[in-house]
């Protein structure tokens, strides 16, 4: 059975999901944009679970619960800093994918939303990005529910786009 998946204009700390995905630096640090808003929403103790996992290599992601969210676990997948697409991005972007995918599998969930990783201050183009997520997603996420939580229209046109095709 494949993937569902559905794009949608939200605030992904709202959604009643297993897990929610934050775009994460290698420190688990906290830090702006969705991992900002994801830790303030989840409250002080998120950071205290990510200060005890320590960091997380670039392409892999690591698993908390979600504290004061909706989402029973965030999940913190680090993507790549765009640096011109010849330093093995696309690669290391899939693999935040699939690693945040195998992770909610571990932890018996079938739910999850994910926001545009690395899409933000790491630069990464949102047209390659949106590709490689939903490619990656179709191909790993047989029987999940997955949905890629957009931030504004035009990346909310971007994924539409990219699952009618």
């Amino acid at each position: 059975m494949p993937a569902t998946m559905r794009a949608l204009l939200a605030d992904i700390t709202t959604l009643d999901v297993d897990a929610v995905v934050t775009a994460a630096n290698d420190r688990l640090a906290g830090g702006g944009g969705v991992d900002g808003a994801i830790h303030r929403a989840a409250g002080p103790e998120l950071l205290a679970a990510c200060r005890r996992i320590g960091g997380c290599p670039t392409g892999e992601a690591r698993i908390t619960p979600g504290f004061r969210l909706r989402a029973r676990h965030v999940i913190h997948a680090v993507g790549p800093v765009w640096r011109g697409g010849g330093q093995g991005e696309a690669a290391l972007l899939a693999g935040a994918y699939r690693s945040s995918l195998a992770l909610l599998r571990e932890a018996g969930g079938a739910s999850i939303a994910f926001p545009a990783i690395s899409t933000g201050i790491y630069g990464y183009p949102k047209d390659e990005a949106t590709r490689i997520a939903v490619s990656t997603c179709r191909e790993h996420g047989a029987g999940l529910a997955v949905a890629f939580a957009c931030f504004d229209a035009a990346t909310l046109a971007l994924y539409e786009k990219e699952l009618a095709a």
